[in-house]
């Protein structure tokens, strides 16, 4: 294997004219970066990312934490982060924790020990104890979805978001609509979302029937089973059901499909998260796109300005929405 000393000699220059070259960092003549980077070309030279990460104490990977590795939102958060850090040479090393709250500070202590050169959390519930490890890593470091005081943040405007959806489906002529929403531990998802159904609710002075508000988990057969406990327990029947994620809203409308109701007519549906499937169900889900893509490549951003020198300080960045109205309305 060719060493950087007979790369020098080839192309009659110093060691460290080479160094400068393949880190490029330093000043090099035009000409003698020329020399340098044909012997390199000519010879199919690749440099030690270990001796790199050495000389530039950086090792080029991130570390990345998911909630739920097998969701389309963890793919499309990755598939964002991925864009900006392969343009920079930088690797991802994936972790997931399955919605297991101590396996997130079992990772960031694992991923410190790999001296990567910061992490991205993707989390769901924010406490105490995580909140202390975060504070003891002392390396770069982004959280994505949920806020975390004195970090950079990127967040999806989750009480907005929800408010405007239910603003819409009112606005189409439905007033008697049911919720189905996750636990409010999880403050974005399950506590924001559900402010905001409840506040565009109370603001257009529409009632909250006995049994409209059901609390499931992330899992489609919850949407379902919480659709069920609405129908069978609840005092009066509603006229369309707003669910806080897709696979909520796609369990509910099986559940009223079942029954054999009509969706929009009997009952209309609307989710969030704008997902793959949302498209293809039928009849298609109205949902919430919150751009999940451009909240990875806006964490990588974050990130990498700290990896350089940069912020590290308390940011927000809230990622914008749309509405997609579809058949399910």
């Amino acid at each position: 294997m060719i060493t950087i000393k007979e790369i020098a000699e080839r192309a009659n220059v110093s060691r460290t004219t080479v160094s400068r070259v393949i880190n490029n960092s330093g000043y090099v003549s035009d000409e003698a970066k020329k020399r340098v980077l044909k012997v390199i070309e000519e010879t199919g030279y690749i440099p030690s990312e270990h001796a790199k990460s050495l000389r530039t104490k950086k090792t080029k990977v991130i570390g990345v934490i998911l909630p739920k590795i097998s969701t389309e939102t963890s793919s499309r958060l990755v598939k964002g982060l991925d864009e900006v850090f392969a343009k920079e040479g930088y690797q991802i090393l994936l972790t997931n924790t399955n919605l297991e709250l101590e396996k997130e500070i079992e990772y960031l202590k694992l991923l410190k020990s790999r001296h990567v050169d910061g992490i991205i959390l993707s989390a769901t519930i924010i406490n105490e104890p995580l909140l202390e490890a975060i504070r003891q890593l002392n390396i770069p470091f982004v959280i994505v979805g949920q806020y975390m005081p004195g970090l950079p943040n990127v967040l999806f405007d989750d009480y907005q978001s929800s408010k405007d959806l239910v603003y819409f489906m009112i606005k189409k002529g439905y007033k008697h609509i049911a919720f189905i929403g996750v636990d409010e531990k999880d403050r974005s998802v399950g506590y924001l979302r559900k402010n905001g159904y409840l506040d565009a609710m109370k603001e257009n002075n529409l009632p909250i029937e006995k049994g409209w508000v059901q609390k499931g988990t992330f899992d489609v057969d919850s949407g379902y089973q919480c659709m069920k406990h609405i129908m069978d327990f609840s005092e009066k029947t509603p006229v369309a059901v707003f669910a806080v994620t897709d696979r909520l809203a796609i369990g509910a409308m099986q559940y009223i499909k079942e029954t054999g109701l009509s969706i929009p007519d009997d009952i209309a549906v609307a989710g969030m998260g704008a997902s793959e499937l949302s498209r293809f169900i039928s009849p298609a889900l109205t949902t919430i796109d919150f751009f999940i893509e451009e909240a990875g490549r806006e964490a990588a951003r974050l990130l990498l300005e700290q990896v350089n020198g940069g912020i590290s300080h308390e940011v927000i960045r809230t990622i914008k929405h749309r509405l997609i109205e579809r058949s399910s309305i």
